[in-house]
């Protein structure tokens, strides 16, 4: 007979709130009693069940009258869904390097949407106007892919914000070049919830044509969705879906996950609350520095979002992952990247800080 793996350690002390990444908090509370709602008898798969149909009309509540929605499992599958259900095969990406689409997704984008992805160069993770003009090369030539999309990350892999002014300049410039654009909105709700605005603000009042929206990252077990905005693109959604993997069977539980993060305001509270956690690191970080307890730590990025990035010399992070993890920033040496959640609390906060002093 085998031997019995030892039980899971569930307790506080043996799972702590950490600072790696938003995806590594729980379900919250309101997410996980929505679940245990829809698991109730037997109702229609594939999307055929009234917690489907429910997300349609709040999905146009948010978004507009056009607004076509498709839940999927996971943001890499929303975004290639997304850009291949909008695109011809012969088609160019034009989206930050810093992206996820370009740096994160491991060439997903690519060799399961077929599509190449121009990475451009830009100031805090920000596409401009004209940063997309200058990356735009070989059109019209048959030797080159064809740039025919605009991705931006709203909030930015960098933690920064797009506001809507700087959205509708690119969505202009795109559209004048007969290029679509693309949001990944993993973080749409923290971008929202910064700004002060509506979901709808900073998409389709922008001139947005298609949505990848973020649920994992803001509290839901596992769930995402595509929102085409655009009439004259997504048509082969319903199909593309099901080819890229991302048909639920029971969709009904996706669904329920989704209803209940966007039909009231637990999608906004969830992502302020993050955003507050991670100005407040930022302060306590920078009041310990002018006290002189944390030599060498610098804020390197102004808080729009749930992200701190600082750079930290390794001898002090190393003393700090001792109580606490956090990453270290690929793109630029001797940064890490400090994340916050929707349960993240004053107290985890303090405590971090006190961890980077040596407390």
């Amino acid at each position: 007979m085998g031997t019995a793996a030892p039980p899971v350690d569930t307790s506080a002390a043996a799972h702590p709130r950490n600072f790696g990444s938003d995806n590594w908090a729980g379900v919250h509370p309101e997410v996980i009693t929505a679940i245990a709602e829809a698991n109730v008898g037997h109702t229609p798969g594939y999307g055929g069940d009234p917690w489907t149909a429910r997300f349609h009309d709040i999905m146009v509540h948010h978004f507009g009258p056009d607004a076509q929605a498709f839940p999927v499992f996971n943001g890499t599958g929303a975004n290639v869904l997304a850009l291949q259900s909008a695109l011809p095969r012969w088609a160019a990406v034009i989206t930050a390097a810093s992206a996820h689409i370009n740096y994160d997704e491991t060439g997903a984008p690519e060799k399961v949407g077929g599509l190449k992805i121009i990475g451009a160069a830009t100031e805090n993770g920000k596409l401009t106007p004209e940063t997309i003009k200058s990356a735009i090369i070989g059109r019209g030539h048959e030797h080159n892919a064809q740039p025919l999309a605009v991705s931006i990350s709203q909030s930015t892999e960098w933690g920064t914000t797009y506001t809507p002014d700087e959205i509708a300049a690119i969505t202009a410039t795109a559209h004048d070049l007969d290029m679509i654009v693309h949001i990944d909105g993993s973080r749409l709700g923290n971008a929202a919830a910064h700004l002060g605005v509506g979901l709808g603000d900073i998409t389709t009042a922008v001139g947005v044509d298609i949505v990848s929206l973020g649920g994992t990252k803001n509290g839901l077990l596992g769930a995402e969705a595509v929102v085409v905005l655009g009439t004259d693109i997504g048509h082969g959604m319903r199909f593309l879906r099901k080819m890229n993997l991302q048909l639920a069977s029971k969709m009904r539980f996706l669904s329920a996950q989704l209803n209940a993060l966007y039909e009231g305001d637990l999608w906004r509270n969830s992502a302020a609350r993050s955003n507050e956690m991670a100005q407040y690191l930022a302060d306590k970080l920078a009041e310990a520095a002018a006290q002189g307890r944390v030599p060498g730590v610098e804020i390197v990025q102004k808080v729009e979002s749930n992200v701190v990035f600082v750079r930290m010399p390794a001898e002090v992070a190393a003393r700090a992952r001792q109580t606490f993890a956090f990453a270290d920033w690929p793109l630029e040496k001797d940064i890490v990247r400090l994340m916050c959640a929707f349960d993240t609390t004053n107290d985890d906060v303090d405590a971090l800080v006190s961890a980077i002093a040596g407390d």
